[in-house]
């Protein structure tokens, strides 16, 4: 990282606990107000019209090149560090040899010419280039692998972006509204997590009523899109219900709260932390499969009433390690909250939805 870098990054307002998409949502307890992000036209949040538009270029390069989310994740962090998202020039005195642009990459070592690098289109799509040369990036920690590309004075620098860069990623990505959701939408915490899908929590985590129940229901309308909560891989992709006699079931069919078992249409994600989240009664098959990167906030699918199900809703489990099982499952509300999101709501009235019955997945998929 270059000297002129470092005082570019120092300027950037890092005071904002919360980002949040397209609406100001307050979170309960030591949780901070959610800043407001507009985009394109400005901001006033932590990150501006430059900054979101650089991460944008380097979101888009990614996907056109096929680069994986985590690929996309481990460049907004690189150029994070590097520039602080700005497209820097020569600073006379100020410059770190010849360093330019958003990775500060050098003419002199191979890069490009100046032109080629203050183009960040081009200087994204060489970051990329030298990133899957290099055996294993995709597993590797993020300030590995950016090192790795970079050969930076300050090898352990990019790891505090990771957070910022899940959110950027989900934001340029425009999944989880991008600006143009309306008010209330989700809110990320900077830690790179989000409520799923918006809606009243209706039915608690392992209640008196139901010791059983592994998760929490979030009422929503049949067809409301559902986000994934963190960037992470999809390790399941499951149709799960049958008939209480064991007879198979349909997961394309709304279920039923007494004669079908299991969860219909689910998956789960596996995330940096060796957490699993899996949600549950989708409408029908998601369009993602086993082994694909997901972003925080990329719609993972849309809530439906499958299987064990009285009306449309999303149950949502939380687990501590993979595989997800009945032992390791935690309560979603604390879960979450420690990660910044509070999954609270009042259990109001929601037109056209029903109280879900969300179990645990039966043990016969």
């Amino acid at each position: 990282m270059t000297s002129r870098a470092i005082a570019t990054v120092g300027a950037v307002v890092l005071a904002v606990a919360f980002l949040c998409v397209a609406g100001v949502a307050t979170l309960t307890g030591a949780a901070s107000a959610c800043s407001v992000i507009t985009t394109p036209s400005g901001t006033t949040g932590r990150y501006d019209a430059e900054q979101l538009h650089h991460a944008q270029i380097i979101v888009t390069v990614g996907v056109q090149d096929g680069i994986p989310v985590r690929g996309q994740i481990i460049a907004v962090a690189t150029a994070l560090q590097e520039s602080g998202l700005r497209n820097l020039g020569h600073l006379g005195e100020n410059n770190d040899h010849d360093s330019l642009g958003l990775f500060q990459q050098r003419p002199s070592q191979g890069w490009g010419t100046p032109a080629q690098i203050m183009n960040p289109e081009y200087a994204a799509g060489a970051f990329y280039r030298k990133l899957v040369t290099i055996p294993g990036w995709q597993t590797m920690p993020l300030t590995v692998a950016a090192q790795a590309v970079q050969r930076s004075a300050y090898p352990d620098a990019y790891a505090k972006w990771e957070g910022d860069a899940n959110v950027l990623v989900g934001l340029a990505s425009g999944q989880p509204g991008g600006g143009t959701a309306g008010p209330g939408e989700q809110c990320i915490s900077v830690g790179g997590w989000m409520k799923p899908v918006q809606g009243p929590l209706v039915s608690g985590f392992r209640t008196t009523e139901r010791p059983g129940h592994d998760g929490v229901d979030i009422a929503a309308p049949k067809g409301t899109t559902i986000h994934a909560a963190a960037s992470g891989l999809v390790i399941r992709v499951v149709c799960n219900a049958h008939l209480i006699n064991g007879d198979p079931y349909s997961c394309d069919v709304d279920g039923d709260p007494v004669t079908v078992r299991g969860c219909g249409w689910y998956i789960e994600l596996l995330h940096p932390d060796s957490s699993v989240t899996r949600y549950c009664h989708m409408v029908r098959r998601p369009s993602i499969d086993v082994g694909q990167q997901v972003a925080v906030g990329q719609i993972i699918g849309q809530v439906g009433s499958s299987g064990h199900s009285s009306g449309p809703h999303l149950h949502l489990e939380t687990h501590t390690g993979q595989p997800a099982t009945e032992s390791n499952a935690v309560d979603p509300v604390g879960f979450f909250a420690v990660r910044g999101i509070d999954l609270s709501q009042p259990a109001g009235a929601v037109s056209g939805v029903y109280v879900g019955r969300g179990s645990r997945p039966s043990a016969r998929e």
